[in-house]
């Protein structure tokens, strides 16, 4: 069954202009009621979180809308990282979960993810489903079986007190100066108690969300911004969160970015020497570094690779026991902890082991030397195919030789933009330079 309204995190795109519309959300709220309905049972109940876009009011109320007229009981979070849907989905009981959020895109556009019962998200075949049931008729409940809608004060606090149960016992962050950086989005309360109340000296930084300015400037996809203010504050680190708190990139006192690949391999070869990692392998994506898989290799552990998409490492994770992966976009999956990507607890795993080890830093998100990567971004016009036209097929395979097995090509259509990602890794940079920008200038000449 073939999905066109759903991408690779749910539904996304600019707000009021379809498929982000008061009326389309309205009919995936009724159409996911529907779908969670189909046991039989008196009782259903979901959830629903947001960040900080001003749309999500209006998507908010919409899907509320659908789901209480399919017989739905919704229980409306307010302001909650994406991670905390996964997490009070499960923990509250409920059928279904919602998160509103487009993560780290800018704040006029907005999207809609679905977790199960289980917490985790919905597979390809659910989502199918979903928007089978929405291009149908939507049979509503009878009037005396429409739903009510509630909102949960403490789902914010439930979540902060379940992260901080994820910190060792008997540990604190005493003496410890800590960046964090919220985006101006949905962690900009949770994450900053969480560091105070485990006793860290907290700079907070994107916490003054208005509506419009989330990941403006700030966050997992601006880490300048909290490297600024960890050199300004002289702290010892930065924890800098993308809109939905989902993603996480590490600064190090000296203002040195850490990706998600150097916080992997941290947490994989500090958990295999615990006897922590399961069956020995991580699970990341074909855009991790070939560094990170050379280092794993070296410490007789595996990278397990999949498509691009938090989902993704997930299925592979849960389908294998494994229970570390990710991306290195951020997300960091640790189904010991949570069932999708979860910043915050990523950030209070480094902090554990910043504060194990009594070393600093930039000694710690150091794991490998990574092989030279450039990743460029082409945004095209909606409807157009660049990469099935024969000059960019001609070129990528042009680069392809030229490489010849010293380094490796990846072009993909982005899930949750009209954009073409230009992914290149080799040892001559000059080499990687100019197929990346022959790839780049043929799809700019198609788009």
């Amino acid at each position: 069954m073939s999905r066109k309204l759903f991408g690779t995190d749910g539904v996304r795109g600019r707000a009021n202009t379809y498929p982000m519309t008061a009326e389309m959300a309205l009919r995936l709220g009724a159409a996911a009621g529907r779908y969670f309905r189909r046991k039989g049972e008196d009782h259903h109940r979901v959830v629903i979180g947001k960040d900080t876009r001003l749309s999500g009011y209006m998507l908010e109320n919409a899907l509320t809308a659908g789901l209480t007229s399919t017989g739905m009981n919704v229980l409306l979070l307010g302001p909650v990282p994406t991670p905390a849907v996964g997490f009070l989905t499960r923990s509250m009981r409920a059928d279904v979960g919602i998160m509103i959020s487009a993560s780290h895109n800018p704040a006029a556009d907005n999207g809609i993810k679905f977790f199960g019962p289980d917490g985790f998200k919905l597979s390809d075949e659910a989502e199918a489903e979903i928007e089978a049931i929405v291009a149908g008729d939507i049979a509503p409940a009878q009037p005396q079986n429409i739903g009510r809608a509630k909102r949960i004060d403490d789902g914010r606090g439930r979540y902060v007190e379940y992260a901080k149960t994820t910190f060792p016992v008997g540990h604190r962050l005493d003496g410890l100066k800590v960046v964090v950086d919220c985006a101006n989005g949905a962690a900009y309360r949770a994450a900053p108690d969480v560091l105070w109340e485990l006793g860290a000296e907290v700079i907070p930084l994107g916490v003054t969300p208005n509506g419009h300015n989330i990941n403006d400037g700030v966050g997992s996809t601006h880490p300048e911004a909290c490297a600024k203010a960890v050199l300004e504050h002289g702290a010892h680190m930065g924890i800098s969160l993308d809109g939905d708190a989902d993603r996480v990139m590490i600064i190090d006192e000296k203002g040195k970015v850490a990706d998600g690949d150097q916080l992997m391999a941290l947490l994989a070869g500090r958990w295999a020497e615990q006897g922590r990692l399961r069956g020995g392998a991580l699970v990341a994506t074909v855009m991790s570094n070939l560094g990170l898989e050379r280092y794993l290799q070296g410490r007789g552990l595996r990278l397990e690779r999949t498509a691009v998409g938090d989902r993704y490492v997930v299925e592979r994770m849960r389908a294998a026991g494994f229970n570390l992966g990710g991306e290195q976009s951020g997300h960091i999956v640790m189904t010991d902890y949570a069932t999708t990507g979860d910043g915050l607890i990523a950030g209070l795993q480094f902090l554990a082991a910043l504060s194990d080890s009594g070393r600093k830093a930039s000694e710690l998100v150091a794991q490998f030397e990574p092989v030279p990567q450039m990743l460029k971004n082409v945004r095209y016009a909606v409807g157009a195919d660049p990469l099935s036209t024969e000059a960019v097929q001609a070129e990528i395979a042009r680069a392809e030789a030229r490489l010849n097995g010293s380094g490796r090509v990846l072009i993909r259509k982005s899930g949750t933009e009209p954009l073409i990602r230009v992914m290149a890794e080799a040892e001559d940079e000059v080499a990687l330079r100019e197929v990346v920008e022959g790839i780049v200038a043929a799809v700019e000449k198609a788009a």
